[in-house]
């Protein structure tokens, strides 16, 4: 029988990734976009779970303007705590599982990299602290739910360190690049494939699964934004790639702080589901050969 997912979100990188690798799998998505559904308003969200009836439900949308979340908090809290913590009482209620998607900024950086799934957290800024209420609101709410934290993604969907770099760089100017953050990028495409994958797994499994609880998700291999600017250039733009200058993020002020090296562990990914991600740098070159055509 074909498993019924529910989807918030249609236009971000992982919601574009479920959406075209869902033919592949025997799943039928239903995504719902903000028109559909604004998870500015949780209970909506929570009555659409009940509407539709799904097996698994995935929240792929989320606040993610981490400058701007620092003045609008309540709108933030609103879409990434408390709509998920509506959605997961709604799933507990109907019986479908739950998928959370999460973040490592739920880290400040300051020490112990890299981060297993029980380290502390201490978000630096209001993004980071409203997903991590939403990790907890869910986890409280429903306990056949997963948050699944991840990192750095990119793809050659919508908007992303990749897509950004490859618009600025075709200037030819130099470029200044924060070098003192690291962490792991993730391909939208292989956190879909992961989720897809393991759907009827999510599904079927009974409350205390090690499945559900919280997991880290990310492409192997740990660099700082410098770094992975330099090897986009150097595979999309050879001898023409510009030069990119080192600089330290006190040097690049911005509203909301970020942490400088909150790199997840992904141990528990692999004992749980037996799946250690590729290196990031095999995800990278397949997005560069994507937005080629």
């Amino acid at each position: 029988m074909t498993l019924k997912i529910l989807q918030f979100g249609t236009t971000g990188q992982l919601a574009t990734e479920l959406l075209r690798q869902a033919p592949a799998h025997d799943v039928a998505i239903t995504a719902l976009s903000r028109a559909d559904c604004d998870l500015a308003d949780p209970e909506a969200a929570a009555r659409k779970v009940v509407e539709i009836a799904p097996d698994l439900v995935v929240i792929a949308a989320a606040y993610t303007a981490v400058d701007l979340a620092e003045t609008e908090q309540d709108l933030a809290r609103a879409i990434n705590a408390a709509a998920p913590g509506a959605i997961a009482r709604a799933c507990a209620s109907s019986g479908a599982a739950l998928v959370n998607i999460s973040t490592d900024y739920v880290f400040d950086g300051a020490g112990g990299a890299p981060y297993a799934e029980d380290a502390a957290t201490h978000p630096l800024n209001i993004y980071g602290l409203t997903k991590l209420e939403g990790e907890r609101a869910v986890l409280a709410a429903c306990d056949r739910a997963v948050n699944i934290r991840t990192s750095w993604v990119v793809s050659a969907h919508g908007k992303n360190f990749v897509k950004t770099m490859l618009r600025v760089g075709a200037a030819g100017n130099p470029l200044r690049v924060v070098d003192d953050q690291r962490g792991r990028p993730t391909s939208a495409a292989d956190l879909a494939g992961f989720i897809l994958s393991q759907a009827e797994r999510l599904a079927a499994a009974k409350a205390g699964d090690p499945a559900f609880g919280t997991l880290h998700f990310a492409n192997s291999g740990e660099v700082s934004w410098r770094g992975l600017a330099v090897a986009i250039f150097a595979e999309a733009m050879g001898d023409n790639a510009p030069e990119v200058a080192a600089i330290t993020t006190a040097e690049y002020p911005v509203p909301a702080a970020r942490p400088l090296r909150a790199t997840m562990d992904t141990t528990r990914l692999q004992q749980v589901f037996g799946i250690t991600p590729r290196p990031w740098q095999a995800a990278l070159s397949d997005i560069l050969t994507e937005l080629k055509g």
